[in-house]
């Protein structure tokens, strides 16, 4: 069974480091400031001309409260009025964008994130789809994937009516923890009534799919009080659950100077949170997809994993990594075949592009050869355990053990370790490797040196 998993403590410790998690290769510490409007256009007038499927994602930056663990881009606000201006920018930005492409190519997936999307007001989230829907081809019959990000606290039943009534088809709802305790040490006290409400409503409306996101190794977290989060998860039947490693990084992100670290969970009650997490998900019927993300059986993406047809991509876990992935909004990426651009993640310098009609784009990076070759590899490793020599050999013209033979040393440990299994014909992930399946990509990161690697979290 692809979700088989063997817990392995002194595995999981040896190589429970820090890294990336590959939602793109090269990852977005190897953009620089030589990509610029130029590149995007170029980019985007080469979608047009293939035809490729488009995937949009939204930013939304405003909260109205600050959670202290979070590390998003956002702007903290009690203001509302503060996303009129944002909002004439990123409609200049829809336009500006849009009109590189042919109204043809059709978006199968939108997603808002943020911040908090329901930050904006009604009137607000129906102006903004009215002009997604004027410069792109969003769907109509509802076969699209149309996600939102919902934080319970902000949206009730008309929220999930008019969110339904505009497309959107999916939601993940941040949860994080139950436990008031916890709440408390990072300010944001959030019921279960209020999250079931949402989901009720969900369901009521015909929401496609639910998503729940919990965080372990907050302050104040025991193993047995995140269990009864977990048991109280449960019942409420998300599709799918994402279960994040809370990294604590008080110098890179100043909410989180206001956790008080004495209350940090030990590495060891960590590790016990997680596996008696994938214990009660797995006893509950759910499947392990990969790193923190799991699903149902009946879910697409774990049809897509048992039929090889799984992608990762800056939207995570998806079935669409066919797609040209537009990043609309500050702080956003896109990525359009081999061109990776990021919009500036300062709100000013944002809004001041777009003041000049220029796109907001600052930085990026064009994938080489090597880029795209070790790109499918790491896919293929972190979405389906498993690496056929010959595929990769047939669409990049290479000797695979002769290419990477400076690696096979590297490689023989993880096997020796028992991670993975390596043969003359393929790479698999053992079951005492999945949980670690980044450190096994780490492996064919050609930028991944020690000091780059402290800027990620742990695998674990």
């Amino acid at each position: 069974m692809l979700d088989a998993i063997r817990w392995d403590t002194d595995l999981i410790r040896r190589y429970d480091l820090a890294g990336p998690r590959y939602t793109s290769y090269p990852t977005a510490l190897q953009f620089d400031g030589h990509v610029g409007s130029f590149d995007l256009f170029h980019a985007l007038r080469d979608s047009r001309k293939a035809q490729r499927p488009l995937s949009l994602y939204v930013h939304v930056p405003f909260c109205a409260n600050i959670c202290y663990y979070c590390a998003c881009n956002k702007v903290i606000t009690k203001d509302r009025g503060r996303a009129l201006p944002y909002l004439q920018r990123l409609e200049q930005e829809i336009q500006l964008i849009a009109c590189h492409l042919d109204p043809a190519q059709k978006v199968e997936q939108l997603h808002f994130g943020g911040g908090t999307p329901t930050f904006l007001s009604h009137d607000e989230l129906r102006q903004l789809m009215a002009r997604l829907r004027k410069n792109f081809n969003l769907l109509d019959d509802d076969s699209g994937d149309y996600g939102i990000e919902i934080d319970p606290r902000e949206a009730d039943w008309s929220t999930m009516g008019l969110l339904r009534e505009l497309g959107f088809n999916r939601v993940s709802i941040g949860l994080q923890d139950l436990d008031p305790a916890v709440q408390r040490a990072v300010n944001r006290l959030q019921s279960l009534e209020q999250t079931r409400a949402v989901i009720d409503a969900a369901r009521t409306l015909q929401f496609r799919s639910i998503n729940i996101d919990l965080i372990y190794g907050l302050p104040r977290q025991t193993p047995e009080n995140f269990a009864r989060t977990v048991d109280e998860v449960i019942a409420l039947q998300p599709d799918r659950l994402s279960v994040f490693n809370y990294a604590h990084l008080p110098e890179r992100f100043m909410p989180q100077r206001r956790i008080n670290s004495d209350e940090l969970p030990t590495p060891a009650q960590k590790l016990e949170m997680l596996q008696g997490t994938i214990q009660q998900l797995t006893a509950a019927g759910y499947r392990y997809i990969g790193m923190d993300h799991f699903a149902l059986p009946d879910d697409e993406l774990a049809i897509a994993q048992e039929e090889s047809t799984l992608q990762r991509n800056f939207q995570g876990y998806t079935t669409h990594g066919h797609c040209d992935l537009i990043g609309l909004g500050v702080s956003a990426i896109s990525q359009i075949g081999d061109l990776y651009c990021q919009n500036s993640s300062d709100l000013n310098q944002y809004q001041n592009a777009l003041a000049c009609a220029q796109p907001a784009t600052n930085r990026g990076l064009l994938c080489n050869a090597d880029d795209r070759l070790r790109r499918a590899v790491i896919q293929q490793l972190i979405c389906h355990f498993s690496l056929e020599f010959a595929r990769i050999e047939h669409v990049f013209n290479i000797d695979f053990q002769g290419y990477f033979a400076d690696l096979w040393p590297q490689l023989q440990i993880l096997a020796g370790d028992g991670l993975i299994e390596i043969d003359n014909e393929k790479i698999s992930v053992l079951p005492a490797g999945r949980l670690l399946v980044r450190s096994v990509c780490m492996v064919f990161d050609a930028y991944l040196g020690e000091q780059n690697r402290q800027r990620f979290s742990r695998v674990i």
